[in-house]
């Protein structure tokens, strides 16, 4: 079964809607300026209201190993998000409890089989877009996925939506998918968007 992360998770309303259609993961964006960003002390009161049953994962944008470890008490996951390379992964490994995501955004089948040989435990793979980490709601180019030979479970992420969500599933055959816009009504978490694409993955 594929696994779903809920992205973006910034309100106690949020909490509510993950604990009731219950997703595999729990994201939360842990790096400024992104606008959905929320501090140390948000993060701890989200998790502690937040199912045993999800993994909280937090992500990170170029921070440093000492500025993400007070927030790894709270988290089963860190998801690095910017320029981190395969030394900072290990690094962090050797601090940490948490399992370690990359998060890439190739433009070919080899910067993700270059991916594969890094220290992560899995890939997050987003769609490209000039000036931005990610968070676009741009699909991705899956072909080059299909052709890559990998070897790490990985997240898909960018524009997935229940419009092609199984689509996307059948194409790639990802570990998990990864949604935060498509799951948002005026840039607030949708409750019924939700519910719609958890029963799409349930029963597709």
């Amino acid at each position: 079964m594929t696994k779903l992360k809920i992205c973006g998770l910034r309100r106690c309303e949020d909490i509510a809607y993950v604990n009731e259609f219950c997703p595999d993961y729990a994201g939360f964006i842990l790096s400024e300026p992104f606008w959905r960003h929320i501090s140390l002390e948000e993060l701890r009161v989200l998790t502690g209201q937040l199912s045993e049953k999800i993994i909280p994962v937090g992500v990170f944008v170029n921070e440093t190993i000492e500025t993400i470890l007070p927030y790894a008490e709270y988290l089963g996951v860190i998801q690095l998000h910017g320029d981190e390379d395969d030394e900072f992964i290990k690094n962090l490994k050797e601090h940490t409890n948490c399992e370690v995501w990359n998060a890439i955004r190739p433009q070919s089948s080899d910067e993700i089989n270059k991916a594969c040989m890094s220290h992560a435990d899995k890939l997050l793979i987003d769609s490209f877009s000039n000036g931005t980490v990610g968070g676009t709601g741009v699909v991705g180019n899956w072909e080059i996925i299909k052709k890559a030979n990998i070897t790490k479970p990985f997240f898909l992420a960018g524009g997935i939506s229940a419009e092609n969500i199984i689509d996307a599933i059948d194409t790639v055959n990802p570990y998990g998918i990864d949604v935060s816009s498509s799951v948002e009504t005026n840039k607030f978490k949708d409750k019924k968007k939700i519910k719609m694409l958890k029963h799409l993955m349930d029963n597709g």
